[in-house]
């Protein structure tokens, strides 16, 4: 839970918060997870709108995620010293007010594989075959708009 901690959720778009964006994706998926630079930053990022999540004391970016167009979600990232007070949720809960926003149907996210059966328990469905990004297998899975669970998310590239 968020306790005593305060915190600021906006929707921003890649050419207005570009480098708040990358401090965090730099930090979770260059740094921790390994993940080339040339696959992290990539052209989608110009067309998706991203959430951007800043603690109120100190003004710094803690989390992100973005939503294509299309309705695909991905690049969740939350710095390791948040992950306990569940910013996660905030991030997916304006993900889908964004595609809500859209009027989309459906949402799309690729998850680790070792996430499947936790999605499924959340109304997400299998498309296609598992397949490999940076080293990772992954599972691009999809959910009704009206059928999305906002329970407790894993990190998602």
């Amino acid at each position: 839970m968020l306790g005593n901690m305060s915190v600021s959720v906006s929707r921003v778009n890649w050419a207005h918060a570009a480098p708040l964006l990358k401090t965090v994706r730099e930090k979770v998926f260059i740094c921790e997870w390994r993940i080339p630079k040339t696959i992290e930053f990539d052209r989608n990022d110009k067309s998706a709108i991203h959430m951007l999540v800043c603690d109120d004391n100190t003004q710094e970016p803690i989390a992100t995620g973005r939503i294509l167009p299309n309705g695909e979600i991905s690049r969740i990232a939350v710095l390791s010293d948040f992950r306990e007070k569940q910013i996660d949720k905030l991030v997916i809960k304006g993900l889908i007010n964004v595609a809500k926003d859209l009027d989309l149907n459906e949402i799309y996210i690729s998850i680790p594989l070792e996430s499947v059966n936790y999605f499924k328990e959340r109304h997400f469905k299998p498309l296609g075959s598992v397949y490999m990004v940076a080293g990772r297998a992954k599972q691009k899975m999809s959910c009704a708009i009206n059928h999305v669970s906002t329970g407790k998310y894993y990190l998602s590239h």
